[in-house]
């Protein structure tokens, strides 16, 4: 695979990432990396996030959120999904009700 090539990852946080300014600090992060995509929370005290953009660049993302002092993440999920062509910001988007 082109690690330059964009492709789109579904990420699932777990821990203590909610109320810790997770959010913000991962659009924060993608947009300084020039990823699209979104964050929100979820009612089951998860994150969601959905970033695309080259692979070492979702690495980098993935490691920076993980390094934070302020969020905890347990564990996580990643599923590789279909990119989606149109997307150009990182967008912070309400909870999923």
């Amino acid at each position: 695979m082109d690690s330059q090539a964009n492709v789109r990852w579904h990420i699932l946080f777990e821990g203590d990432v909610q109320f810790v300014g997770f959010r913000y600090t991962a659009r924060l992060l993608a947009r300084k990396l020039d990823l699209s995509g979104w964050v929100r929370n979820l009612p089951d005290g998860r994150v969601e996030v959905e970033a695309q953009g080259p692979v070492t660049d979702l690495r980098r993302f993935l490691l920076q959120i993980k390094s934070q002092p302020h969020i905890h993440v347990a564990r996580y999920t990643i599923t590789v999904i279909e990119p989606d062509p149109t997307e150009r910001r990182f967008s912070v988007l309400d909870t999923l009700e």
